[in-house]
């Protein structure tokens, strides 16, 4: 083949389709899969198409200058090609036939560890800028040979793959039991390695490897190290403070951990993090040249091309890995000239807006053999829909189906069930042994005697019970009665909406605050995950405002906003849990309530106030901010799950802002939040209110009174999970480990860190080894973070079931703990 034509592959999915005929099925899925379901493979790709460029007209910008430079060097684009193992199975010339490509398009080139060719071969076929990607074994000799090869070779940096201590579950190689064809080895390892690459790398990666690596790096070489795998903020600050030259933004390709994020949904807080401070790079999903200047105005400095390369090379070998680049190149240029950004460096925020729409077909065919792993996450491209019968493919559903958020409580449920014996520090769900069925009666009894006493006709109570009632619901008047009584919330019944628990009055206002793709959603971090689930139904841009240790601070909210704005974007409100948090079980203090209020005032913002376990918790409650407000800055979202009722699923939204129309008239956001929950629930159930209200009625208002013995109850729960946790964990013992924990004074919830990553295998091994379920703290965490924490739930276990939970819990923090710094572990 002499070079593939225009007329014949005019984009990067096209070599994706021909490659995938060209490709044996087992190599096929080994290149084109990912870990475990392949959302996050799935995500890369969403998040691209939920990117839309602004164009600029008569910008007068002239032909576009792509130069970037990085590193000491200068390329023609800001692109390189992204470490990938064994070029080999996808043609015989391997790495040897990328670098060429790379040299004609003077383009950066990653060679893998895992290469099919040698390091010097690699940089004897051509002038390529070489960097070596270093995967850590336990056995560093191995590693300081390889960087001292490629030092002596000519590569001009080191790129240390960080976030696989082992290979990631990928499906697709398990099932099609994947080894290396004959003549594909990794040709830069000793003779012995295995021949299935997740075989090799369980025995031979470090899995205890720390930021150290970084300094062990810089003394055995002085090529510049780039640490690629960061998708946080503040891992991308530890990289830079424990002495890296650049950051690789990358979640290896959708390849690791399956629902982690989009790097381009992370990209502009790692951006932000390290200002100027260092090169940031990005992999995961860029299949067009838009990708690139999308990244580009993202934060990122260049971007890393993976899979388009495999398939150039299978299609067309060296010929079709340049076709490929130049494809991209034209793209790029394309649209600098069609925006009117002139130079790389000019690409900025301003340049990209997301959008509301739900995103279209992606790219890379994953080809027949994926047909067992239900919808695909990038199928082959078609021009008509699929026939009646033949079922629906996820990219054509909406993108929030592929994010990690809607899969959390899904992975727990699985857990539960499948190990129903395991104690259980999962659930954040009242404690039922002071229901009384036959009370439901008496309640809904007494609702119907209030009715009567206010004059109501029989065939108006009738209507109470058995028609769809208002929108805005039928029990407005008791609610702000109990408001007054227990929180010192005095508004009127108009401005509360009645809503299907408190998850529905959380989607009714984003959905009534959020208007456009420049407004953005301010969470505090962690987060409950509601809130940014429900944003996320609603294409709403979030973006989280980490808690310091001590919980948060105004100054951090501060500073995000300005952020915010700095990036064209219209903050329009902050949502927070001020008392006893799920999941941190903080609590907000009276002075920062103060400040937030004035600071809603001074940035013209709304607080969403989510409170839900207030009521529930022993001791003095401090007010709540909407009690506070004096300026109407507060949505105060409720719920009676806790506190009464929880099967009935009666929540309530207080929204007494002022809206004003286009003709002067005024009214309440209530009415608004009225409207959309006339399209969405159309009413909350008549009978669950009943029941709630004569609940709320039977005490005269008071919910506390209703739940004083509930409260003691939590709060003994509490003191009793806090004293386990001081005697399976003394102070020499927890300073030694590093486990650590906070002390709530109320709610469900406390939050435990240990030395170690708490994730969805942490969590699956204790359940199965140990007998005991918790929550990874990363849940709550919409941009990252929390991946040594765990929540503890303590609402539903007796005492006994907390002392056993909590020894049980201790011998696999222990057990782990060791495992994980042990050099044989």
């Amino acid at each position: 083949m002499t070079g593939p034509g225009p007329a014949d592959l005019l984009g990067l999915a096209d070599y994706a389709a021909r490659a995938a005929d060209r490709l044996r099925p087992a190599v096929r899925d080994f290149i084109d899969g990912g870990a475990g379901e392949e959302r996050t493979l799935a995500a890369n790709l969403a998040a691209f198409d939920r990117v839309r460029l602004q164009p600029r007209v008569l910008s007068g910008a002239g032909r576009p200058d792509t130069t970037v430079h990085l590193l000491g060097g200068t390329w023609s684009l800001p692109l390189g090609v992204a470490p990938t193992a064994y070029h080999t199975l996808a043609h015989p010339d391997g790495e040897v036939a990328t670098a060429r490509a790379c040299a004609a398009a003077d383009v950066p080139f990653v060679v893998s560890t895992f290469a099919g060719r040698t390091l010097e071969d690699i940089a004897a076929a051509a002038d390529a800028p070489l960097w070596l990607q270093v995967y850590c074994f336990r056995d560093r000799t191995t590693t300081r040979r390889l960087v001292e090869r490629a030092q002596r070779a000519g590569y001009e940096a080191l790129v240390l793959t960080a976030d696989a201590p082992r290979l990631g579950r990928r499906h697709r190689d398990l099932r099609n039991g994947f080894r290396l064809p004959a003549g594909v080895a990794p040709a830069n390892l000793p003779a012995d390695a295995y021949d299935a690459p997740g075989e090799h790398a369980l025995a031979a990666f470090d899995p205890a490897l720390d930021w150290s690596v970084v300094e062990w790096l810089r003394s055995v070489s002085n090529l510049p190290v780039l640490v690629k795998g960061v998708l946080t903020a503040a891992d991308a600050r530890r990289a830079t403070e424990a002495g890296a030259h650049g950051i690789v933004v990358s979640n290896h390709g959708g390849r690791q951990l399956d629902g982690v994020p989009a790097t381009l949904e992370v990209l502009p807080e790692i951006a932000a993090a390290v200002p100027g401070t260092c090169p940031v790079l990005l992999d995961g999903g860029v299949r067009r040249g838009t990708d690139v200047l999308a990244a580009l105005a993202l934060g990122a400095d260049a971007v890393l091309l993976g899979r388009p390369v495999l398939h150039g090379l299978a299609v067309g070998a060296e010929s079709g890995v340049r076709h490929v680049l130049g494809l991209l190149g034209e793209e790029l240029r394309e649209a600098m000239t069609l925006t009117g950004t002139p130079t790389v460096a000019d690409a900025g925020p301003d340049l990209v807006r997301p959008t509301t729409t739900p995103p279209g077909p992606t790219t890379a065919p994953l080809g027949p053999t994926a047909a067992p792993l239900g919808p695909t996450p990038h199928p082959p491209a078609r021009t008509t829909a699929p026939a009646p019968g033949t079922g629906l493919r996820l990219h054509d559903l909406h993108g929030s189906l592929a994010d990690p958020v809607l899969d959390t409580m899904n992975f727990l449920n699985e857990i539960t069930h499948r190990y129903p014996d395991a104690i259980s520090f999962a659930p954040g769900r009242p404690y039922d042994g002071f229901f009384d069925t036959e009370q439901i009666f008496a309640h809904l009894r007494r609702y119907l005697d209030h009715l009567e006493e206010q004059g109501a006709s029989p065939q108006r109570l009738r209507s109470a019970l058995y028609q769809y009632g208002p929108a805005a619901g039928q029990i407005r008047d008791v609610i702000a009665d109990h408001l007054r009584r227990d929180e010192g919330i005095d508004v009127p019944a108009e401005s509360i909406v009645v809503t299907v628990g408190c998850q529905e009055a959380m989607l009714l206002a984003v959905r009534a605050l959020v208007s456009g793709p420049d407004d953005v959603l301010l969470v505090s971090s962690p987060c409950y995950v509601g809130i940014t689930g429900a944003a996320r139904l609603l294409d709403a841009e979030v973006r989280a405002v980490p808690e310091d240790p001590d919980g948060f601070r105004c100054a951090d909210l501060e500073a995000a906003l300005r952020a915010e704005r700095a990036r064209g974007r219209r903050p329009r409100a902050f949502y927070l849990i001020p008392d006893h948090a799920n999941p941190s079980g903080t609590t907000l203090p009276l002075s920062t309530r103060r400040d937030l209020l004035d600071l809603a005032a001074r940035e013209d913002i709304l607080l969403l106030e989510d409170s839900p376990y207030r009521l529930v918790s022993p001791g003095p409650r401090l007010p709540t901010l909407k009690a506070l407000d004096r300026d109407r800055r507060v949505l105060h979202l409720g719920s009676f799950s806790k506190t009464l009722f929880p099967g009935a699923r009666v929540g309530f939204v207080v929204a007494d802002q002022t809206v004003t129309g286009p003709a002067g008239d005024t009214g309440l956001l209530a009415d608004a939040l009225t409207k959309i929950k006339s399209m969405v629930t159309v009413n909350t159930s008549p009978l669950a209110q009943a029941v709630v209200a004569g609940m709320l009625l039977s005490a005269d208002g008071r919910a506390s009174d209703l739940n004083a013995k509930t409260a003691a109850y939590y709060g003994d729960a509490l003191r009793v999970t806090l004293q386990e946790l001081d005697q399976a964990f003394p102070a020499d013992r927890r300073s030694a480990l590093g486990v650590r924990w906070n002390q709530p004074t109320g709610g469900f919830f406390l939050a435990l860190t240990v030395p170690f990553r708490a994730d969805n295998a942490a969590l699956a091994r204790c359940a199965e080894e140990y007998g005991v379920i918790w929550t990874p703290m990363s849940y709550f965490h919409p941009q990252g973070g929390g991946d040594h924490g765990m929540r503890l739930s303590v609402s539903y276990l007796t005492h006994a079931q907390i002392a056993e939970g909590i020894g049980r819990l201790a011998r696999f923090i222990e057990d782990r703990t060791l495992t994980t710094s042990s050099p044989e572990g």
